[in-house]
This record gives structure tokens, sequence and C-alpha cells, in this order.
């Protein structure tokens, strides 16, 4: 994701025109945080271990390995975004992190460096998964291993899928089709073994979530999304169509005052 300038909508008062700062504001809550607290858990860190998080985002997962390590152990986190980074390196860790501005294909880490990797919610964006998971291999020590999450699609996101390359364009839509792309185990277990992993396992992880009322989540996803780029200004007939159409497609999700769904992504762990 970028932080681009752009010009004021009917939400950017609220949300503001960085989507660094509005992905850490408003999805890690209530989506990248829950789901990189089940993916650290699933990898049962142990004190002093040194642990690398790929695609790392505002630091979520690194700071939750930061607790678990220990001031003995390690952690470091890559991501491509500068502006996201500038958000993980502005939050308070339990212990040091270290941070690196790169693509995922090409990790200025030595060898064998770390025991575990993680790369949470972010494998589907990379240009080259397999060469993004040969050098997250190369940086593990033998028998490190490496724990991934990808997001399932889901009826729910369909609604705003349908509805944006209905009302907005389908370069649009092609955002959200990303997010879900890479979903199928057997891919990401292929994917993992051309990358020389052994012993990979996938697995479906699903949680309960919830979410504001309908108007207010559609904005703040696409506040901290690309989308935020690619739509029109406030007052625009089809941002008005857009959000007419989101809101009422997500009524079958309404619970009190918010929505509520359930959400599901495939963890895969594999070993060097």
């Amino acid at each position: 994701m970028t932080s681009t300038s752009i010009p004021q909508t009917a939400w950017t008062p609220s949300y503001g025109d960085n989507a660094a700062e509005n992905y850490e504001r408003f999805f890690v809550p209530v989506i990248g945080g829950p789901f990189a607290l089940d993916l650290v858990n699933s990898a049962g860190l142990r004190p002093a271990e040194r642990v690398l998080d790929v695609g790392c985002g505002t630091g979520t997962i690194a700071r939750l390995a930061a607790e678990r390590v220990g001031p003995n152990g390690r952690v470091a986190g890559v991501d491509v975004n500068a502006a996201m980074l500038q958000v993980a390196r502005s939050l308070p860790s339990a212990n040091p992190i270290k941070w690196y501005e790169t693509a995922a294909e090409s990790i200025p880490l030595p060898d064998e460096s770390f025991d575990v990797a993680f790369c949470g919610l972010s494998l589907q964006f990379f240009a080259d998964k397999t060469a993004a998971l040969r050098e997250i291999r190369r940086v593990l020590k033998p028998g490190g291993r490496v724990y991934i999450s990808t997001p399932r699609p889901n009826a729910f996101m369909d609604v705003l899928d349908h509805a944006i390359a209905r009302h907005v364009s389908q370069e649009a839509a092609a955002f959200v089709h990303a997010v879900f792309s890479l979903n199928d185990p057997g891919e990401l277990e292929r994917l993992l073994a051309d990358a020389g992993f052994t012993s990979a396992t996938t697995r479906v992880n699903a949680r309960e979530v919830q979410f504001p009322p309908a108007r207010e989540f559609m904005w703040q996803y696409i506040s901290c999304t690309p989308l935020m780029t690619l739509l029109p200004k406030s007052g625009n007939a089809q941002t008005e169509a857009l959000e007419r159409e989101v809101v009422a497609g997500w009524q079958r999700w309404a619970d009190g005052g918010g929505l509520r769904h359930e959400q599901s992504c495939l963890f895969s762990i594999a070993r060097k």
C-alpha cells in the first residue's frame, strides 16, 4: 500500500489521506491483529529465538513475536512500503525490532539468520512468490520454520468487489481480487515445495469478526487500501451508487449497530 495525497472526499476528514496510518487504525484491530495473534500462537515461539516478519506492514506480527522471544531474542521486519514501516517504527515494542525497507524477493540479511519466519496476509501481493519464499528459506537456519497466512474469499467481500467493479472500475476491483487471490491450499504447498521447504501442511483458521455499521466500515476499508486513490470525489453519482449498493448488500450481516461475519484464512506451516 502507498500513502498518497488525494482530493478531499466525504470520508477524508474522518479517515485522513495516509493509507498506512488508516491501516493501523482500522484494519489491524478488527482483522489484521486477531489473525496475527492466531498465527504467532501457532508458532509456539520460545525465548531467545530469532524471528523474521516478511511483508510486515505496520509490524503487528513482529511486535507480538518480540514479546514472546524476550530481550535475548531477535526480531526483524521487512516491507517494501516505506509508509507502513514509518508507522511500524513509531509504535512501542516490548523489545527492539529492526526494520528493513525491501522487497521480499531480496532480503538484505545473511543466510541462516533466523529460527522462524512469518508472512501474514501478504504473500498474495508479492510479484514473485517463489523467489520470496526462497529468500525466506535462505535466511532460515536448518530446521527453521515458516508460518504463512492468506485470506480466503467470501460472500461478504464479494459485495464490495462487485459493487466497485460496477460503479468505479475493473482496475479498482482488481485490488479486492488480489487480496483473496492465493486461496488454494494445494497452490500454497506447491509454492513452498518449489522454494525447497519440506513438511508443508495447511489448515483453515476462521474467526467471527465484528465491524462498524456498513457505510462506516466500507469507507474505513477503502481508506486503508490503494482503493482510496481510485474513487471519485464526494457528490459523484458513482460514489453514491457504490455506497447504496454496498450498504444494501451488507444488510444480511447486520448485527445490532454493526456487522458480523466469519472470515477465514489459510495457515500454512513448513520447514527448511
